[in-house]
């Protein structure tokens, strides 16, 4: 049952209370023969999303006009004259074709300070999720050379999804996909082999589609020295051979798992499940999910293939699945892991992937539903991210020293820390182009995002800092009893935007946005540091200097909550 410093709870009862007012007013307007309707079943109440707006708003004049024979304005010009008065609602204005907007009164709005500090790390968490297991997949990365900026942009965003969704009550599985199967490892073991034998990319027998980063020649000079590597669940000793192919296959693949973990431990991400696509073959999966596709009737041969007819479920065209040679494209091993995704029990499944899987969406979930196993439609869900472009100085960056080909996270994490890069992409919509400008990462002004907020959560710490220098004390208790003198525009803007974050977590969650947090974050700094340069915190009235230190903490633990969600620290001084 929820208490009274339930940021939710309290937000359900002002919407109960304005349906109430605005059934009261219906009712007065009905039995007066003034309007023509009856008593709608639902009065929809939502949040402005314009503070200038108000707090609240309802959209009952246009639901009602219609039937009432009346203009939406005209009807909510009725409803807002016969309103009952409540101590709850400073004011309504009606705005649009008919919004009816409420504002609430200070009192009203003074109570998230309550919460907030009653609830601490706990303040905009909620049970949607009731505890129901959900697994999310993101980076799964092929192990053939360290992680790009692209997949710190899917870990970020894998991650802060993850966390959103511990907040909102699922129970997360973090998993990582690694395809270590197929053309790709060939390709590796081939381009080790050639270093081992002390080749390099213009040699004549250099492999073709070789992997040419001087990360290979580290992979090379490892295995020739015999060195042993331990990666989660693989322990791989090198068999110092450079004519053994399989062995160095073996050993890149575990030396390039070993080093993406430790690029994801320096981003503070971490994972439950590590899943093999190698497994699937060697478990027998791939070929049952082949055999279960062929007897429910979805599949045909033609030129020596053997197809899926993924146009049964809205793909655009049929798809090969076994090639005429018995290979199998990649996407059939897909619908096998998904398969056994739903085979452990996941009802719910979140893939954080790159804009190049695009095109598998449609075809794992057709071959889904062609097991004809009560998977539902649309699952799993997807959120895909696209590119990101990396600047300095105003001009792209394209290679790395390591990689040669690409910039690599670990790099980028060394040069601008881990917390802007975090910030920096988790912050933008996934679906929207990313540039990552090091310039701004690296400054320390307002505007650098990250900086802007750490510095607003250090700040607040450094009020609690000056109290204790002055020799002066305060308690949350004290506090809360002077709130009713938190009357300031600067200390109204606050406290509204501290009642919204709640909310903010729910839709982040909801939507699997992130970067709403990263936003919610950002807005609620401004108003803080505008706060703090119009107001002095530490005041002679200890009534005011209690009521603001009491709102300073709450902006500081909020600010705090949500840079949690992001993995981003808070800083206590800077």
């Amino acid at each position: 049952m929820c208490g009274r410093n339930d940021p939710a709870w309290l937000v359900q009862v002002m919407k109960q209370h304005l349906t109430q007012l605005i059934t009261q007013s219906l009712s007065t307007l009905i039995g007066q023969g003034r309007l023509a309707a009856e008593l709608p079943s639902v009065i929809q109440i939502d949040r402005t999303r314009d503070k200038k707006h108000g707090d609240l708003s309802s959209n009952i004049a246009m639901t009602l006009a219609k039937r009432a024979g009346l203009k939406p304005r005209e009807l909510a010009t009725m409803i807002c004259a016969e309103l009952p008065q409540s101590e709850h609602v400073e004011k309504t204005e009606i705005a649009g074709p008919g919004f009816i907007n409420f504002y609430l009164g200070q009192s009203s709005i003074q109570s998230v300070v309550a919460s907030i500090l009653a609830q601490g790390a706990r303040f905009g968490t909620n049970l949607q999720g009731a505890g129901q297991a959900v697994q999310v997949e993101f980076v799964s990365a092929n192990p053939t050379g360290p992680l790009h900026v692209g997949h710190g942009r899917g870990a970020a965003a894998g991650d802060c999804i993850a966390r959103l969704l511990e907040a909102s009550g699922w129970k997360v599985s973090r998993e990582f996909y690694y395809n270590d199967a197929g053309q790709q490892i060939n390709n590796l073991a081939l381009s080790v082999q050639a270093r081992c034998k002390r080749r390099d990319p213009d040699h004549p027998e250099w492999p073709q589609d070789g992997y040419c980063g001087e990360y290979i020649n580290d992979v090379a000079r490892e295995y020739m020295a015999g060195a042993r590597i331990d990666a989660e669940d693989q322990h791989v000793t090198a068999a110092a051979n450079a004519d053994d192919l399989e062995t160095i296959r073996q050993f890149a693949v575990a030396y390039l798992r070993r080093q993406q973990d430790l690029d994801l431990q320096a981003f503070a991400v971490n994972f439950d499940v590590y899943f093999l696509e190698s497994s699937l073959y060697q478990s027998g999966a791939v070929e049952e999910t082949v055999s279960r596709l062929v007897s429910r009737g979805h599949t045909f041969e033609e030129d020596g293939a053997l197809w899926l007819r993924t146009t049964d479920f809205g793909d655009d065209k049929d798809r090969v699945m076994r090639k005429a040679d018995g290979g199998y494209t990649y996407f059939l091993p897909d619908i096998a892991y998904h398969h056994n995704k739903w085979q452990r029990g996941f009802g719910r499944v979140i893939n954080e992937q790159g804009a190049d899987h695009h095109s598998t969406v449609t075809r794992v979930r057709a071959g889904l539903q062609a097991l004809n196993e009560g998977i539902p439609e649309g699952w799993p869900e997807y959120v895909l991210h696209q590119m990101v472009t990396v600047m300095r100085a105003g001009k792209e960056v394209k290679l790395s020293k390591r990689a040669g080909s690409y910039v690599t996270l670990r790099e980028l994490i060394d040069e601008v820390g881990r917390d802007a890069t975090r910030y920096f992409l988790a912050a933008r919509a996934p679906g929207s182009q990313l540039t990552f400008d090091i310039d701004l990462a690296l400054s320390q002004s307002n505007d650098n995002p990250v900086y802007y907020i750490q510095y607003a959560h250090a700040r607040a710490c450094s009020v609690m800092r000056k109290l204790e220098e002055q020799g002066l004390h305060w308690s949350p208790e004290a506090g809360l009893e002077q709130l009713e003198l938190l009357t300031e525009e600067h200390e109204t803007a606050l406290l509204r935007q501290l009642d919204r974050y709640p909310e903010v977590v729910s839709a982040a969650a909801d939507k699997l946005e992130p970067h709403s947090i990263a936003t919610y974050l950002r807005e609620l700094s401004a108003d803080f540091h505008a706060w703090y340069n119009a107001h002095k915190m530490l005041v002679e009235d200890q009534g005011l200097r209690d009521a603001r230190l009491a709102l300073s903490a709450s902006v500081r633990q909020v600010i705090a909550n949500g840079l949690a969600l992001l993995g981003v620290s808070a800083p206590e001084s800077m």
